[in-house]
């Protein structure tokens, strides 16, 4: 199913937004099944259901991203086959919220843990006391750097993106012209847009409480000011433009052929999964800045867990969903910081000792957290909208088109702009 089709599908159907009254619960445990594809996931769930002896998790992989939205999407469309938890990435949110598939959280008791998210997080999950998922982890953005190419060319770490370009020509010539500062993946629309978060870009403006209207701004100044900066890097041949998440990307990280790569939270448990070779070489320098001694951050990633509709006892599915990856469930979250490497949105784990202490053997015993938490911290405000699978599709496909034709990055942009506002009218948005 295309994102259009999925998403014409999903609001031609209008169900209530929170489930039916709660029945009777039944003698025994309550069984809750949950959809999730978080790496050691079955160590949590069992956990829990050791913890636990009034509810059973019953945890199902039902895919990755898109795969398992789309079985979702239909489950809720057929109003039956969808489970009681899902885990949906931040900013696939609005979607289901548009179309009232999503439990209120906050008439059963979300919002008591709200204190322990930071506001931009919180936020992504709510508006006002209506609270749609709690969060879960996050992909505060920083700059990992090979420490070893760094030295052998005399390289210094950049603190603005100005001197990230000096250190890309630097490296250039150093280097002969096989190295490259950094690679910029064009297929990643999270990645760009995390850019774009950082430098101040607001692509979409949208209220859940006012559904009907959304302001779509994907050229705005400051977007225009990203991508530009990184089509001069490219043009010049200063970063390279391999697809991420390919063996050919993994082969650059553990060779000499990438300097730098431009990471999320969950970065130091993905590079070590997939550049074994380069372990001990590398390092974590925070994001650079725009105006030097700045701190604006971005993020790249992040997910929660959301109740649906088709929730037989939408209370005890609130408890689930708080409690898995909940502040105080520091079991749960050793498997899950020392196993999946996730990037926790509870402030208790980011601060504490255990957390923003660990010490990570790939990265020459670097406490990298130290880097990712003030991060995390500084990240602002981000709107998302409710057909985001559609505008990372036509920001992809737009950009990768200009670089393979050797075309204007910037009127990629401005393609991408016209693309998704049609596309907003045809849904029967006002754009704003």
């Amino acid at each position: 199913m295309t994102a259009v089709a999925a998403f014409t599908a999903m609001t031609m159907v209008a169900c209530g937004s929170d489930a039916a009254e709660t029945p009777e619960k039944p003698d025994g445990p309550v069984t809750i099944k949950v959809w999730a594809w978080y790496p050691e996931f079955q160590g949590v769930v069992d956990l829990f259901n050791k913890t636990h002896t009034d509810i059973k998790i019953e945890w199902t992989n039902a895919g990755t991203g898109q795969d398992q939205y789309t079985k979702l999407q239909t489950a809720l469309k057929a109003g039956k086959g969808a489970p009681d938890v899902a885990m949906l990435e931040l900013q696939e949110i609005p979607t289901f919220q548009l179309t009232k598939h999503l439990v209120d959280l906050g008439k059963y008791g979300a919002n008591d843990v709200k204190g322990d998210y930071v506001d931009w997080a919180w936020k992504q999950v709510s508006t006002g006391d209506q609270v749609y998922a709690i969060p879960v982890d996050a992909g505060p953005m920083a700059m990992m750097y090979r420490d070893d190419i760094f030295k052998k060319y005399g390289l210094t770490v950049p603190k603005t993106w100005d001197e990230y370009k000096a250190q890309a020509e630097k490296l250039k010539t150093a280097s002969a012209g096989k190295s490259f500062i950094t690679d910029f993946g064009a297929n990643d629309g999270g990645f760009m847009t995390g850019l774009f978060w950082q430098a101040g870009a607001q692509p979409y403006t949208y209220d859940i409480a006012n559904p009907s209207n959304i302001g779509v701004n994907v050229n705005s100044p400051e977007a225009k000011k990203v991508i530009e900066y990184w089509e001069g890097l490219v043009g010049a041949g200063l970063a390279d433009t391999t697809a991420f998440h390919t063996t050919d990307f993994y082969n650059g990280l553990n060779s000499e052929k990438y300097a730098t790569y431009i990471a999320a939270g969950w970065g130091p448990g993905y590079i070590q999964a997939n550049a074994a070779k380069s372990a001990g070489k590398w390092k974590v320098a925070p994001l650079p800045q725009w105006v030097a001694g700045e701190n604006k951050q971005g993020d790249w990633g992040g997910s929660s867990f959301a109740v649906t509709d088709q929730a037989k006892y939408p209370d005890v599915a609130a408890k689930v969903a708080m409690e898995l990856f909940g502040a105080k469930n520091t079991e749960a979250w050793k498997i899950g910081i020392d196993k999946a490497f996730l990037f926790p949105t509870a402030t208790p784990v980011l601060e504490s000792d255990t957390f923003k202490n660990k010490e990570y053997d790939f990265f020459g015993g670097q406490k990298v957290n130290e880097v990712f938490v003030p991060a995390y911290n500084a990240i602002g405000p981000f709107s998302w909208s409710p057909f985001n699978s559609y505008n990372f599709s036509q920001l992809t496909t737009n950009l990768n088109q200009a670089i393979e034709k050797k075309t204007s990055w910037s009127a990629a942009l401005d393609a991408a702009q016209e693309s998704v506002k049609t596309y907003a009218t045809q849904q029967g948005f006002k754009v704003q």
